[in-house]
């Protein structure tokens, strides 16, 4: 018993060390998402203001447009402030949420989510006309499709990933999480000489 008392916390912190690895993917890809977000979006204005760049055909265009509303330009100006809300709100819930995330491809998912809803609140808070109204600058114009952005395709994709995982029946502290109890459940169930093949389970002139 002495032995799965001590090897119980190891056990725990296992299951910590593994939260921090899930929390840090999430950092990283949404960072990744923000910083191609912001980058783009700067080559947009500077490049693309009042002209429109054919890349195949009309199937892929380039053109800058702003939105005041919400992605692929749902909403107008009215509605602006009450998206801004909405986009702190989602990343306050991914944060407080990250702690408990154990699941890598949950990790990836909320890191996109994060991400771009990061990416387009960065518009809202300093772009015109002022803070928390800003126009999110959108970019990419494919046929029959709101114009984009990166922050918009990421929150799409996080979003499709979301509800693949979901049917899958994939939990956010899915396979990390329960490797990490497995050995203390173990070690807690039976001890050495609990162990009816084991050596210490045999009668000792055998």
């Amino acid at each position: 018993m002495a032995g799965s008392d001590d090897r119980a916390p190891a056990a725990g912190e296992q299951g910590h060390l593994a939260g921090r690895r899930r929390v840090g993917v999430i950092l990283t890809v949404a960072l990744v998402v923000l910083v191609a977000d912001i980058v783009t979006k700067l080559i947009a204005v500077a490049v693309l203001t009042g002209r429109t760049v054919q890349v195949i055909g009309s199937f892929l265009q380039l053109t800058e447009t702003r939105n005041p509303g919400a992605a692929f330009s749902i909403g107008g100006p009215s509605e602006t402030v009450l998206f801004t809300a909405i986009a702190v709100g989602v990343v306050v819930f991914i944060l407080r949420a990250s702690g408990r995330i154990r699941s890598l491809p949950w990790a990836v998912t909320l890191g996109l989510l994060l991400g771009g809803a990061m990416g387009n609140l960065t518009d809202r808070i300093f772009r015109s006309p002022g803070p928390f109204r800003g126009f999110v600058v959108d970019w990419i114009e494919l046929p029959h499709w709101p114009v984009f952005n990166v922050a918009d395709s990421s929150i799409v994709c996080g979003g499709v990933l979301a509800v693949i995982l979901s049917i899958r029946g994939v939990r956010i502290d899915g396979p990390a999480g329960q490797e990490a109890l497995d050995p203390g459940d173990s070690d807690t169930g039976t001890g050495p000489g609990d162990e009816p093949g084991g050596p210490a389970g045999r009668p000792g002139g055998e």
